[in-house]
């Protein structure tokens, strides 16, 4: 027998003997890439979650297509961050039938929940004029949001344990894959952890240089790895900057030397040439939500890497 007739042979010999999964029982959507990622990674070879915001959309200005409900409606779970990140997603997600289960990820247990912050610098949060001096529509946008910052996936801990909550509520809904859904939330527990050193080691060389971003979406990001997030030039997407914040930034980004100001793929980026006119800030990019890469099990893990590759290749020039 030649070798390429003995590696088939053998290959169906091996299947023959492997236990085989059974396909997935229960139809499962995801609201974001970073949600998506963590639970198609949990699905690895029983199934794959349908995604609900894909491309380089994001969930701040997303409008529900009629393909997205669709898949809603046919949905067993849904897991989405909560009603205060994909407010898109609250009206379609209470009309579902009470047999869906619906998984706001942002009451995992154990979570790091952190404070939206306020203002251009956030060091303004103990200033009370600067909270006085914050705009209308701002203070709503934290009122709306609940005071918490949601972007919660951006510390590896905390994608940690809203994986192990992925994993229940799917052994819950599909037990004849149950041990499957649980040996994968193992493997994704051990790569996250080997991710979070690897983000680390590389941030370490430029952690201390501080640095602008588009919008405050990198809080979790920050506190994990103590680099130095000096400002926001807005706090939401859908919030544009007025003069007084854009001047305020420009400020600060003088006054500490900020190294670089960053746009995100999704917005236009021409207020960052504004505040950085007349400063010696680079410009880059940061994508917090994974929007220009593809989605899947790698995803979240990419996300990370790209943000770290962009922080040290912006601050060490």
């Amino acid at each position: 027998m030649n070798q390429s007739l003995f590696r088939a042979a053998a290959s169906v010999a091996a299947l023959l003997v492997m236990p085989s999964l059974a396909a997935a029982e229960v139809r499962v959507v995801a609201s974001v890439k970073p949600v998506h990622s963590l639970v198609a990674a949990i699905m690895q070879g029983v199934g794959e979650p349908a995604l609900i915001v894909g491309g380089a959309a994001s969930p701040h200005t997303y409008s529900l297509k009629p393909s997205d409900a669709q898949k809603i409606e046919d949905a067993d779970v849904v897991f989405w961050i909560g009603h205060d990140f994909e407010a898109f997603l609250d009206k379609p997600l209470e009309a579902l039938p009470g047999n869906a289960k619906v998984v706001a990820l942002s009451d995992t247990p154990g979570l790091v929940k952190l404070p939206f912050r306020e203002g251009g610098p956030f060091e303004a949060h103990d200033d009370d004029e600067d909270h006085a001096a914050e705009a209308g529509s701002e203070a709503e946008h934290h009122d709306e949001h609940g005071g918490t910052d949601m972007h919660l996936w951006l510390d590896p801990m905390n994608a940690k344990a809203m994986a192990a909550e992925i994993r229940d509520t799917l052994a819950a809904a599909d037990p004849s894959n149950a041990d499957a859904y649980r040996k994968n939330a193992e493997t994704l527990d051990k790569q996250i952890d080997a991710l979070d050193q690897e983000i680390a080691a590389t941030i370490a060389p430029v952690k201390d240089k501080p640095f602008v971003v588009f919008h405050d979406a990198y809080q979790y990001f920050e506190n994990r790895y103590h680099v130095r997030v000096a400002g926001s030039v807005t706090v939401s997407p859908e919030t544009m900057p007025g003069a007084e914040r854009l001047s305020t930034i420009h400020a600060k980004i003088g006054e500490l030397g900020a190294a670089c100001v960053f746009a995100e793929p999704q917005f236009e980026p021409k207020l960052l040439n504004v505040v950085t006119e007349g400063t010696a800030a680079k410009s880059g990019v940061l994508d917090p939500a994974g929007g220009a890469l593809a989605e899947g099990p790698a995803l979240y893990g990419d996300l990370l890497r790209a943000m770290a590759t962009s922080l040290v290749d912006c601050l060490s020039k």
